[in-house]
């Protein structure tokens, strides 16, 4: 292994299977040193699975794993360069944060004082100064959520892994620490996949997004482009929640697509369409409501105010859309008939 490649991931046709199940059907994935890559999907993709055969907890049928170029399928966990930080934090409630910290490092080998400064100087790192002797009872789930991290990172494995880190904290505390996770990752530069099925997590903290479906890859790439650039309707329903409207490709011209959606006429990127009958994704802040009037009507079913916007579900001939308009925009209540008009972005035609 050469340091350029150290903490590079490879899946190589890794399948798993549970009895007559298939859990992963053939998986391919190339993880870069220094990438955070988000493992993202509804329950049951096989996400979790991908994650303990790269941890060394469950084995692959087939296939080979590499980690920093070296072959490590069928070795044990110990044996593996990596650490990974559960949803349970499995702290000793007995033991100090630091001897917590220290654990990993004195079961291999470390002596205790040696342990305990580095296990400080892991605190340090995620902004736990201060706290090495407090039992864990005595910290917040956020600040023992970064003790975890603290004790994976003492260890320098090549790849860290998360599995789902953030599910025991509430949306403000899950806000902060994946901030405070993806800074760190940053800074220090180490190799990171991370498991979770919230959406809006996976487009905060990562690099690369691989959304799985069924043990498949469904589509993988920047956050960026998986939100505005989906592949499939599966894909623009489970990132963002877009409403998928049938539409008319009328013409190509130039890589731009003429497109009919209802009464209204738009110019979108082509992206592989052919003439004919299409589906056009649309981000529900992609959506324009007016008064009057328009090309596409509706009629509003229900109407909620969240402080900074206001969340609508709108009628229409092309089916119920789910819109989501700022609190300055016109405010519209229950029953009310409404035009539809499309912003410029947050559209996209999907196969």
């Amino acid at each position: 292994m050469t340091d350029a490649r150290r903490g590079a991931v490879s899946f190589r046709g890794v399948v798993k299977t549970f009895g007559s199940f298939t859990a992963i059907p053939g998986l391919d994935l190339e993880i870069e040193p220094g990438e955070l890559v988000t493992l993202l999907g509804p329950s049951g993709c096989g996400k979790t699975t991908t994650l303990r055969m790269l941890a060394g907890l469950e084995t692959p049928t087939s296939g080979e794993i590499a980690i920093g170029g070296t072959e490590v399928t069928r070795l044990p966990a110990n044996r593996r360069d990596v650490s990974m930080v559960f949803q349970s934090y499995a702290l000793f409630p007995h033991m100090s944060v630091a001897r917590n910290v220290a654990y990993g490092l004195e079961s291999g080998g470390m002596k205790p004082r040696e342990a305990r400064a580095a296990a400080i100087e892991g605190l340090n790192l995620v902004g736990l100064t201060g706290m090495a002797d407090r039992l864990p009872s005595e910290l917040s789930g956020g600040q023992q959520q970064r003790v975890a991290v603290a004790r994976a990172l003492v260890l320098e494995p090549q790849v860290l892994l998360l599995d789902e880190p953030l599910s025991n904290l509430d949306a403000r505390l899950r806000r902060r620490v994946r901030t405070e996770i993806r800074d760190l990752q940053q800074r220090l530069g180490f190799t990171a996949v991370y498991v979770t099925h919230d959406q809006e997590e996976a487009l905060a903290v990562s690099d690369r997004i691989v959304v799985m479906r069924e043990g498949r890859i469904a589509q993988q790439g920047s956050p960026r482009e998986l939100y505005e650039a989906p592949a499939s309707e599966f894909i623009a329903d489970f990132i963002g929640e877009a409403n998928v409207l049938p539409c008319e490709v009328l013409s190509i011209e130039g890589g731009d697509a003429s497109v009919r959606v209802g009464g209204a006429t738009l110019t979108l990127p082509a992206r592989d369409a052919a003439p004919g009958p299409a589906k056009l994704a649309a981000r529900a802040n992609a959506i324009r409501l007016t008064p009057g009037p328009g090309p596409l009507t509706g009629r509003i079913l229900s109407a909620a105010y969240l402080g900074d916007h206001m969340e609508y579900e709108v009628e229409t001939d092309l089916g119920t859309l789910f819109v989501v308009a700022p609190e300055d925009d016109n405010a519209f209540g229950q029953g009310s008939d409404v035009a539809l008009a499309f912003r410029a972005r947050g559209l996209a035609l999907i196969a």
